[in-house]
């Protein structure tokens, strides 16, 4: 090979990741964005420790981009505003090296953007076709086509290279749940402590974010596809009443930059994260649901660590192998994840009465020590694996 060519399929966080951790080591590098310009409109994304870990290994600080003030604290609220469970963000930062940080998407995405040479990302240029993964890869868009050395598929949950490539794969399973988000200006009233309110069939989370605006989202159990003709009115209908400052955050709250997608994640594994040389990563490979925020952290690992693998693919078979050894190392962590995000998912949309009491008196009752420990696996559970041998060139 001359110079590396690696085409990412989607600008999305994790895409966005891949293409600077690959850029950072050498690669040329393209990025096929459908939507035709950057998205000014969007919601929150909570950046754990993992993933905080995971931009360090490349170099990229996120809080030059999105700001750095992190809440006191964050947990578990009954509507009624009693704590299930907290915990101070100086613990969380103690136990793993870093705290959560809490930032507005599209100011995410515009600093990784920035820290790609300008043109890297192409606006407009909706992927057709992946050719010949196996053999010399050929990524065919809407205006171009490109050859590249890998191809990384990024295309998010509903992921048209994943649908291809595993035809047999049940795909997605509706969660249950319908989540609207919003982002609010910062007001004079000092930020709200972070936290998600559980009722029956509903919950409300509230999240700081790093430049003092506001993150709001609520879920509900509902049909596949509801969608209320006034979502001002559907709101206050469903959380008016729950503790503060949940009905003043509702009074403030502008319909028309109200978000709504149905939840869902995928229904089985992928049996492999790629094949030959195109690899998917984040929703496109490991849809789940977002009860631990962890969706976006894994894209972001998945990024990294694909990149990482890459680092000393030099010929064809280098590559293949880096991609083999990149689904070795992520197959098994991010599907224990989504096994058990759905598992908690479907205990937090709990609707009976009698269970839904029955599990806020078992969160209430954890201890706070073994509670955070139990979050070992997910929040300190990043780690960049060793590299791949090189292929031995054929005689």
């Amino acid at each position: 090979m001359s110079q590396r060519h690696a085409v990412v399929v989607g600008a999305g966080i994790g895409g966005l990741t891949a293409a600077i951790a690959l850029h950072r080591r050498g690669w040329r590098v393209t990025v096929c964005e459908r939507a035709p310009e950057p998205q000014p409109a969007g919601a929150g994304i909570v950046l754990a420790p993992n993933a905080l870990h995971a931009f360090e290994a490349i170099g990229f600080d996120p809080g030059t981009a999105a700001g750095r003030a992190v809440p006191a604290a964050m947990g578990l609220r009954r509507r009624d505003g009693r704590w299930l469970s907290r915990a101070d963000t100086a613990a969380i930062a103690a136990r793993y090296g870093v705290p959560p940080l809490a930032v507005f998407r599209p100011s995410l995405a515009a600093g990784l953007t920035a820290a790609l040479p300008a043109g890297t990302v192409r606006h407009g240029a909706a992927v057709d076709s992946v050719e010949d993964p196996e053999g010399s890869p050929v990524v065919r868009t809407c205006a171009a086509e490109f050859a590249a050395d890998v191809v990384l598929a990024a295309d998010g949950i509903h992921s048209p290279t994943r649908r291809r490539f595993f035809p047999d794969h049940p795909g997605l399973r509706y969660s249950g749940e319908t989540a609207w988000r919003t982002v609010l200006p910062a007001s004079g009233a000092g930020l709200p402590e972070a936290a998600e309110t559980w009722g029956r069939g509903e919950r409300f989370g509230i999240v700081p974010l790093a430049d003092g605006r506001v993150y709001a989202y609520a879920t509900a159990v509902v049909p596949e596809g509801y969608r209320p003709a006034d979502v001002r009115a559907e709101l206050l209908r469903r959380y008016g009443t729950w503790h503060d400052p949940i009905p003043a955050l509702l009074e403030r709250i502008d319909p028309a930059t109200v978000l709504q997608h149905d939840l869902y994640d995928l229904a089985a594994p992928l049996p492999r994260h790629h094949r030959g040389r195109l690899a998917w990563l984040g929703d496109a490979a490991l849809a789940m649901s977002p009860v631990f925020g962890q969706g976006g952290c894994q894209a972001v690992e998945d990024a990294v660590v694909v990149a990482h693998l890459l680092d000393g693919a030099r010929t064809p078979a280098d590559v293949s192998a880096a991609l083999a050894a990149y689904s070795a190392a992520r197959c098994a962590r991010t599907d224990a994840i989504r096994v058990r995000a759905h598992r908690a998912g479907r205990m937090a949309a709990l609707r009976n009465p009698l269970a839904a009491a029955v599990r806020d008196l078992a969160v209430r009752a954890a201890p706070a020590g073994p509670a955070l420990r139990a979050m070992d696996g997910l929040l300190g559970g990043f780690a960049l694996p060793p590299l791949p041998r090189p292929v031995p060139a054929e005689a």
